[in-house]
């Protein structure tokens, strides 16, 4: 039997041929988005961030989290560990490379999900930046499934009859933003 001789250039060809075979898109969301992506001024993520106390202890979770801002934040500045969900690939995939960029890829995690399926329990910190409407549908999923003590944060939108423990104002670049925070009762 004869041995053929390939070249190493050859074999880096026909490796790059077949990835590139096998190269997806990211899928597409299973349904479309309960809100449109609009970036949150690094002003407001940072005192999002404040209000709720974030500490290095912290288990930061973004529901929606769009290009993972909030908990890039949270890593880089805070020291905590964060897990951003949306259901959007596209945004997962900004979100992953921003915090590569970042440098805190060890701190945090992204995953494609609807954030109404996502398993929150270990959470310290949920940061949200939502509609009403939509609060008012977590709600009862935030306080059923996360723990007492457990802080949220939202920017620009209440959760109804539920009333902040705190409220902040807050003006960046001349334009008014609003920042809500609870923390989950005792059961």
């Amino acid at each position: 039997m004869r041995k053929i001789r390939i070249s190493p250039a050859l074999r880096l060809l026909v490796l790059c041929a077949a990835l590139a075979g096998c190269r997806q898109e990211p899928p597409a969301p299973a349904r479309e988005p309960d809100v449109p992506f609009v970036v949150t001024p690094q002003e407001v993520v940072d005192e999002m961030l404040r209000l709720a106390g974030v500490t290095r202890d912290d288990v930061v979770y973004d529901l929606g989290c769009g290009n993972g801002r909030i908990v890039v934040t949270a890593a880089q500045k805070f020291g905590a560990r964060g897990v951003g969900v949306d259901i959007d690939p596209q945004r997962i995939k900004e979100a992953n490379e921003n915090a590569r960029l970042a440098g805190v890829t060890g701190r945090v995690t992204f995953r494609q999900q609807d954030l109404f399926d996502a398993d929150i329990r270990e959470a310290t910190v949920v940061t949200l930046y939502l509609l009403p409407d939509v609060n008012l549908k977590l709600r009862p999923k935030l306080l059923a499934d996360l723990k007492p003590g457990t802080r949220i944060v939202s920017h620009a939108f209440d959760m109804g009859d539920w009333k902040p423990d705190r409220t902040v104002g807050l003006r960046v670049a001349g334009s008014e933003f609003t920042i809500y925070s609870w923390v989950v009762p005792g059961r």
